[in-house]
């Protein structure tokens, strides 16, 4: 079989967020958009569901739709990017509580869906989302006399703590929300490592649940074996892949492996990148093509079956390092031809 196999640990992540949970003096809930960062949110939310998460966030209203339909009609859903025009059945039906993001959307929702349960999101500096200081003043009272189920804001540099962007954010929604009686959340899986200060009343593990950083205790949710298709003698003087970007300087054994960057193995990342055999890091030689990688396997004594890109020897920010991004982008991205194993949970 020429195909990948993501194995995805639903105990690892469980215990992850088991123990952000832990950290966070506040209610945890648990960041799902993207299909829970693309591992599969038709299973990470219910081992989550029972690991004891009861609220849980999506981007759209869509996720939110499908999300419902996973976990039934307990745990509250909360949409960051609001109320959206055209989302008014989707929010109904799916019993989504969206954060409101200015007076647009408060009016949508408050006209079209009376006393249905919304958050209001407040900007606090990231300048992405959200009421501005001066709009949420004037809209303050009107707001507060519907009720709001919750008050977020979101830190724009909670993966490096000593940023004075931090404090400044901090400052500028105690001064938004102090006195107000209402649940609060401003932190997401950086701010829950920088603290109680940061928790307040419920808090967003996202990333660090699915194995990235900042969590450095996270444990590798994510693991991607790659199969070798063939494996053959290169000579001094040969070079591998498309343009001739890598020639041998000395007799090499050469696997090519079956992924490439149709399966989210970013094509910038081939200089810098490395596999695993066993305990042996093989580097990733020539171009990384659509579907197939060569890799140097000449120290390996013996057939190769397969090689690790993700897993305990290196994490997906490793990854990630390689291509110049994040972790996210890397879990994101992986592709639709891996076949997918669920392990625990």
């Amino acid at each position: 079989m020429a195909q990948p196999t993501l194995t995805i640990d639903l105990d690892a992540l469980r215990t992850n967020w088991r123990t952000l949970a832990d950290k966070s003096s506040a209610e945890a809930g648990a960041v799902v958009k993207a299909d829970a960062y693309g591992l599969g949110v038709d299973k990470v939310a219910p081992a989550l569901a029972e690991e004891g998460a009861r609220r849980f966030f999506v981007a759209t209203a869509e996720e939110g739709a499908t999300l419902r339909t996973i976990l039934g009609p307990g745990p509250e859903i909360c949409v960051f990017n609001g109320h959206m025009a055209g989302d008014v059945a989707l929010i109904r039906d799916a019993r989504l509580t969206p954060m409101v993001n200015d007076i647009d959307q408060m009016l949508r929702h408050v006209e079209a869906l009376p006393g249905h349960p919304f958050g209001i999101q407040l900007d606090t500096g990231m300048n992405r989302l959200g009421m501005e200081p001066a709009e949420w003043s004037a809209l303050r009272d009107i707001a507060l006399s519907q009720k709001p189920a919750l008050i977020m804001s979101h830190l724009a540099c909670a993966d490096t703590p000593d940023h004075p962007m931090n404090a400044h954010q901090l400052n500028a929604f105690r001064e938004m929300t102090d006195g107000l009686d209402v649940p609060r959340s401003l932190s997401a899986t950086g701010g829950v490592l920088m603290g109680p200060d940061y928790h307040f009343d419920v808090t967003r593990p996202g990333i660090g649940v699915y194995g990235g950083l900042p969590f450095l205790d996270a444990k590798p949710v994510a693991h991607l074996q790659i199969p070798v298709i063939q494996t053959r003698e290169v000579a001094a003087g040969e070079s591998v892949g498309y343009g001739n970007t890598w020639v041998a300087r000395s007799p090499a054994r050469i696997a090519t492996i079956a992924a490439g960057y149709a399966d989210g193995v970013h094509r910038i990342m081939a200089p810098k990148a490395h596999v695993w055999v066993g305990e042996t890091r093989c580097r990733i030689v020539g171009r990384i093509s659509m579907d197939l990688i060569g890799v140097d396997v000449t120290q390996i004594e013996g057939p190769v079956d397969q090689v690790e890109l993700l897993g305990i020897h290196q994490s997906v920010d490793t990854v990630a390092d390689w291509a110049g991004t994040i972790g996210y982008e890397i879990l994101t991205s992986l592709g639709s031809r891996y076949r997918r194993i669920y392990e625990g949970g």
